[in-house]
């Protein structure tokens, strides 16, 4: 009387397949709160100082990686603006020339220090000027000869030039041969790689 009925228990069956429900392409649109909480993320981690952590962990390892690419030359963890074929030709051609622009900073300051010690002497102070204006006037001249050579090797080696490659070149020109960056992979009077 209060339990259940017989012919109520065997009328529940197994579920057909009209009663499952279809995934996938055919399957119907999710309700739009659905879809909602699927990708609903925490703004901020429930353990900022383990995400902190984890972090700075992988910021250290892309920058070690990065330096230790810088040294060997594997272009691989360079910066974006290192890598290629021609700007490695780039590199090299650079790094086997000696050029003037490598000294230019280091003579700015000379003549700087020696203008300032030198104020009361006019005529010191014109020949300083001077000098700097020749100086700059050879890195230039340096600069031009050098990216020429560049562009005819480039383009002997590869067919083309890419933009900015010769730019690149002058710019690594100028800056002291120690202090460069990716570190010079031949020595001076050395054919590029």
């Amino acid at each position: 009387m209060f339990g259940r009925k017989k012919d109520q228990a065997a009328s529940v069956e197994a579920p057909t397949e009209e009663t499952i429900k279809p995934t996938g392409k055919n399957a119907p649109t999710p309700k739009r709160n659905a879809q909602e909480a699927s990708r609903q993320r925490p703004l901020v981690p429930t353990d900022r100082k383990l995400a902190r952590e984890a972090e700075r962990a992988q910021r250290l390892e892309a920058q070690n990686r990065m330096r230790l690419a810088n040294e060997t030359g594997d272009e691989r963890y360079m910066a974006l603006r290192d890598r290629g074929d021609q700007k490695r030709f780039a590199r090299d051609f650079v790094d086997r020339r000696f050029m003037i622009g490598e000294y230019l900073m280091f003579a700015v300051f000379g003549f700087l220090i020696i203008s300032l010690t030198m104020q009361s002497f006019l005529t010191i102070q014109a020949y300083i000027v001077f000098a700097l204006w020749a100086l700059v006037a050879l890195v230039v001249v340096d600069s031009f000869f050098m990216s020429r050579g560049l562009k005819k090797g480039l383009v002997a080696r590869y067919g083309s030039v890419e933009r900015g490659v010769v730019w690149y070149g002058v710019m690594r020109g100028m800056q002291f041969r120690k202090l460069r960056l990716p570190k010079p992979q031949v020595r001076r009077g050395d054919d590029p790689r």
